[in-house]
């Protein structure tokens, strides 16, 4: 249940809370998602979430590799998609099918 919530409240709320700390951007950079979801009380369990659907590809594998060098961002990418099928929620998650 938690997860979900976590999940949801990614999806729901955190491109709002980015345009409204730094401005409509078509990606965030690794410190304003990392900020946000800190300051805003997003799960940071999650955050590799969050550099998934902010970060450009390239700032993506760098981070990760960087801050999480034992996460496959590929699997994890797979993981998060199927937990969302199970549950019927997108939202603006739908962006990971892309």
């Amino acid at each position: 249940m938690f997860k979900r919530r976590a999940i949801k409240k990614y999806g729901n709320q955190l491109l709002p809370k980015l345009q409204k700390r730094y401005g409509e951007q078509t990606f965030y950079n690794a410190s304003q998602v990392r900020a946000t979801i800190y300051q805003c009380n997003f799960n940071p369990t999650y955050l590799p979430l969050g550099y998934l659907l902010f970060l450009d590809a390239c700032a993506l594998n760098k981070v990760v590799s960087i801050e999480f060098p034992e996460l496959c961002i590929k699997k994890y990418k797979e993981e998060i998609k199927d937990y969302l099928d199970e549950r019927k929620y997108y939202g603006y998650l739908k962006l990971l099918s892309i």
